[in-house]
């Protein structure tokens, strides 16, 4: 079968081992995004987890529900046809996934907002790089202070091309993600989101005119109220040099705290 989309099917066995033995999923309700044919939801239920598995392609689906009837049937596999991004996903503890590469920002940010105890994600390395850019480097961005607020990040294998049918133009990474509360106090966590949104979106600004530039997303007088109450030295740095203290601090004054 052929892989939709930018969906690249993990083949190596071995590495299928490693994955899914980088946690222990014995007795615990495993989300995996993106199955494919099946070769980690194996892995997986060979270790004694309860797998929820989502796909979006029906061809898939259907491929899937023969090859996993008996686990299906055990209630050992819950098949789950839908957009991981936005369809209703059933309780689980553990995340383990190899995800399209396309939609992986998205994926990553609505599973830290649902949450989860741990996860095993594959993405493009380059993706994985941007995801542990400390500030002040040129990967540094959105996808960097978001993911690093709210969890941390553990590189744990790096595979070629040659891991994956069809093969990929790009190598790639399995990193463990371990969430925690964020390192310093937010007010409001949407104000936050919106602030480190507007102020990369911008990046090339100072943040006193990246604020200003926001004005489609923050009212101008909290803008105002925000930029008075900010140090001057800060605002005259551009968005990739700040620290995660100072964005909480930018989105605390923005909220009024």
């Amino acid at each position: 079968m052929s892989a939709p989309r930018d969906q690249h099917f993990l083949v190596d066995k071995r590495a299928v081992e490693k994955i899914a033995s980088f946690v222990d999923v014995s007795g615990r309700r495993v989300l995996e995004v993106g199955p494919g044919e099946g070769i980690l939801t194996r892995a997986l239920l060979d270790r004694g987890a309860e797998v929820i598995a989502v796909e979006i392609d029906p061809a898939l689906v259907e491929e899937l529900e023969v090859a996993f009837a008996d686990e299906i049937e055990e209630g050992r596999l819950e098949i789950v046809r839908g957009d991981a991004k936005k369809v209703d996903l059933p309780p689980y503890d553990i995340v383990v996934a190899n995800l399209p590469y396309s939609v992986s920002s998205k994926i990553t940010f609505r599973l830290l907002e649902i949450g989860f105890e741990v996860a095993v994600l594959m993405y493009q390395k380059e993706f994985g790089q941007r995801m542990i850019a400390p500030p002040g480097t040129s990967n540094v961005g959105r996808l960097s202070v978001m993911v690093q607020t709210y969890a941390s990040v553990k590189p744990l294998l790096e595979l070629g091309p040659g891991a994956f049918r069809p093969r990929p133009e790009v190598r790639s990474w399995v990193v463990r993600i371990t969430p925690h509360e964020p390192p310093y106090p937010i007010a409001d966590r949407k104000v936050y989101a919106d602030v480190v949104r507007v102020l990369f979106s911008h990046r090339r600004k100072t943040v006193r005119k990246a604020l200003r530039s926001g004005k489609d997303t923050f009212a101008p007088e909290a803008i105002e109220r925000a930029i008075a109450g900010l140090p001057d030295d800060l605002l005259q740095r551009r968005p990739e040099d700040l620290t995660l203290e100072e964005f909480a601090l930018i989105a605390n004054k923005m909220s009024g705290s």
